[in-house]
């Protein structure tokens, strides 16, 4: 008989008449005092029906008669939580955890009380845990939803400049959860990050975030081709975004397919024709092409848009350098190295002071070269006399002061060669 009344109680629970529910759990449990199960359902329809603390009491009473009750603790923690006894809800779910390691819905109550606690990396933790176990038991739903928190959690970034050296493009985000994965291929952990963009793209195959997200860590990576592939299924999934665009033409140009790149940076551009990213990237390309003139004007552009971008600077001074024009080169590497220094950003500044010293050591050089040419070829006009050469040199300077040493030794020999000819 008592079976029959927790029977006819399950059924209407499932009705949602959670007071006939309750009327016929009380009537199994006056035939059979010891009925866990039936205090444990009779506690669901407390619940269900708000009458949260006589909830706490039946889940209490099923756990003394069955002290192994995983539901029953994981029932009364959510009680707990509802009642703001995060302490207690904590303690009942960790046994709930401890009992079966494998409840998702225990790690995923877990991960709520410990951000209410305030604890968000346990939380995450816990989130992540229960996701994975929801994508295990192919519950995609529920490991969407802890996805959603996860993300929910993630600390806000701050916009940062990262400029450009003889570096890949900087990596930029979409989203805060995204921008954590990409801060952590940053700091070199690429097989974690990938690791977990899998993991996400198991749970949601149409997640396209995701898939430029990978793209830009496999570019990272040196994997173009598996890039462009991912890049491709974002696009396919109409995430039309301009960081897809520019990735996409950056890892095409690595590969050698200049103009696929250049129609990708136009496609960035036209969405977001204020990014400066842009406008480098596709600079870039325009150098690797050995088109100088269209990489100046791209850098150009971008410091139109943002004076202070050192990335534009450093890569239309290496440009110069490719035109042999080193002042020019010279002066926006100093630009460079004076931002970078004003944002604190010390990797980008030495390794622009590396490149300046390089110009600036080989200018020398090769003036040094040339006045070298200069006085042998003036030592062969006097006939190998350099006390004659000097004397004329001396005569010079008297009549036109403040001139470089190379000039003296010109004007000389022009005026020697001028004499030799009439």
């Amino acid at each position: 008989m008592n079976n029959d009344f927790y029977n006819q109680g399950l059924e209407k629970a499932r009705q949602k008449d959670y007071t006939g529910a309750i009327e016929e759990f009380s009537r199994a449990i006056q035939l059979t005092p010891y009925y866990a199960e039936a205090y444990l359902k009779r506690g669901l329809a407390y619940y269900d029906s708000g009458s949260v603390l006589q909830a706490v009491a039946d889940y209490t009473e099923a756990l003394k008669i069955n002290p192994e009750s995983v539901e029953a603790y994981y029932s009364r923690a959510l009680a707990r939580l509802a009642l703001k006894n995060l302490p207690g809800a904590l303690e009942d779910v960790d046994k709930a955890i401890s009992l079966n390691f494998n409840y998702a819905a225990a790690h995923d109550l877990r991960g709520i009380v410990r951000r209410k606690q305030g604890y968000l990396q346990d939380a995450i933790a816990s989130l992540k845990k229960a996701a994975d176990l929801y994508l295990q038991q192919k519950d995609a739903e529920n490991c969407r939803l802890c996805l959603e928190r996860i993300k929910q959690l993630q600390p806000k970034q701050q916009p940062v400049t990262q400029p450009v050296v003889a570096k890949t493009v900087p990596i930029t985000s979409v989203s805060d959860y995204f921008s954590q994965l990409l801060q952590k291929a940053e700091k070199g952990d690429t097989k974690q990050a990938i690791a977990d963009l899998n993991w996400i793209l198991q749970a949601d195959s149409q997640d396209a975030q995701a898939y430029c997200c990978r793209g830009v860590v496999r570019c990272k990576m040196g994997n173009y081709r598996e890039a462009i592939a991912d890049f491709n299924q974002a696009l396919q999934l109409n995430f039309q975004d301009a960081i897809v665009y520019r990735n996409r033409g950056k890892a095409r140009s690595l590969l050698g397919d200049h103009q696929g790149a250049i129609a990708d940076f136009n496609q960035a551009i036209q969405i977001q024709p204020q990014d400066t990213l842009n406008y480098v990237a596709r600079g870039n390309t325009y150098r690797a092409m050995g088109n100088y003139l269209g990489a100046i004007a791209d850098y150009g552009n971008a410091l139109k848009i943002n004076p202070n971008d050192a990335s534009a600077y450093y890569n239309r001074g290496m440009t110069y350098t490719f035109l042999e024009e080193m002042q020019n080169a010279v002066a926006d590497y100093q630009k460079a190295a004076s931002i970078f220094c004003e944002q604190e950003d010390w990797e980008n500044y030495q390794q622009v002071l590396d490149s300046l010293k390089q110009i600036q050591k080989s200018v020398p050089e090769a003036k040094q070269q040339k006045f070298n040419i200069l006085r042998q070829r003036l030592l062969r006009l006097v006939g190998g006399y350099w006390e004659i050469a000097q004397r004329l040199i001396e005569q010079k300077k008297d009549y036109y002061p403040g001139m470089t040493e190379e000039w003296y030794i010109q004007k000389v020999i022009d005026d020697i060669e001028r004499d030799r000819s009439r």
